[in-house]
């Protein structure tokens, strides 16, 4: 047996597919795999590669990285780095110009605030500068 998360995978799969109101062909077709292959999937007999697993999660408009953590290919705080990224990159309603703006703002931040982390740790005399305090 490949690994433990294969029929957990199989399962949640099973969920997502029947949450869309699709078929067990309909999703098959949609994903780009043979309806057995997807059906082996579902029931924990195959591990399907990240490449399957992403086009299945294409096809039910869910995150990969999801399907990933279910399958066992990324730990669940690689997850949390990722999903914010997917997330916007999955939206139908903002253009690729759009997406790729939001990500950068979305980097800028992180990077901002790892700074922040990063100088509050380190011992040192001065502040970052950008602490607003009040004088009454």
């Amino acid at each position: 047996m490949a690994s433990l998360n294969v029929g957990n995978l199989g399962e949640y799969l099973r969920e997502q597919r029947r949450s869309a109101q699709l078929s067990l062909r309909q999703l098959a077709d949609a994903a780009g795999v043979s309806n057995p292959y997807l059906s082996q999937i579902e029931r924990g007999l195959r591990k399907p590669s990240a490449d399957i697993l992403q086009q299945l999660a294409k096809a039910l408009r869910i995150s990969a990285e999801t399907l990933y953590v279910q399958a066992g290919i990324l730990d669940e705080k690689d997850r949390d780095e990722l999903e914010t990224p997917a997330v916007i990159l999955a939206d139908p309603l903002i253009n690729e110009r759009q997406k790729q703006v939001l990500l950068q703002i979305y980097e800028s931040f992180r990077k901002e605030n790892a700074a922040e982390s990063a100088n509050e740790d380190a011992p040192g005399d001065r502040g970052s500068g950008s602490e607003a305090t009040p004088s009454h």
